[in-house]
């Protein structure tokens, strides 16, 4: 059940003051749970980018984030024509209206590249349509944060994995305490 193809996080319409923190989170999770790319759509924000940026820059990783001013067409795009790699996509759109999520990610394709779709305030109804999948992460209201990780999880077991990400600083799991390594500490563990 390995993952083959590179992994999108759309996240839908995005407002700068009420959801700059959970857009971050979205974007970090995203990146810590092995996704690729993270879209951003709605109101335009930098600071999202920046902050997402800054953490791949000093954690490692390939991530990239950008913004997204047309993301229908973006999605319409991914799933009929091209998703970055001369083939179309799949898009998976987390709701919690959606069919539970256990007995629906065996049946996504892996073949392809993914865009998973993260709600806000409200999502157009022609997401149901355009995505093949609307899986639910339980339906009962919870943070798009915690489906996020959830999906990403089942879906790529091994994305969290910490050698995943060589970067500027390395965190050092311990039952107690904390230890953190520059990435020339690093090195000299090797």
């Amino acid at each position: 059940m390995g993952r083959v193809s590179p992994v999108y996080v759309l996240r839908l319409g995005h407002r700068r003051e009420r959801d700059k923190r959970i857009t971050s989170h979205l974007g970090l999770t995203a990146r810590a749970f092995g996704a690729d790319n993270f879209v951003l759509s709605g109101e335009e924000d930098p600071n999202v980018i920046e902050t997402i940026e800054s953490v791949s820059e000093r954690f490692g990783g390939d991530f990239e984030s950008i913004y997204e001013k047309r993301p229908m067409r973006w999605l319409r795009n991914f799933v009929e024509k091209d998703a970055g790699y001369g083939t179309p996509g799949v898009a998976i759109h987390l709701t919690m209206y959606g069919l539970p999520w256990k007995e629906t990610i065996p049946n996504i394709p892996r073949d392809r590249p993914i865009a998973v779709v993260v709600g806000g305030a409200k999502v157009p109804g022609e997401v149901f349509g355009i995505c093949q999948y609307n899986i639910s992460i339980g339906n009962q209201p919870h943070s798009e944060v915690a489906a996020l990780a959830v999906f990403l999880q089942s879906w790529n077991p091994d994305g969290a994995d910490a050698s995943n990400f060589t970067g500027g600083i390395t965190v050092v799991p311990m039952e107690s305490g904390k230890q953190i390594l520059s990435s020339e500490e690093s090195s000299n563990l090797s």
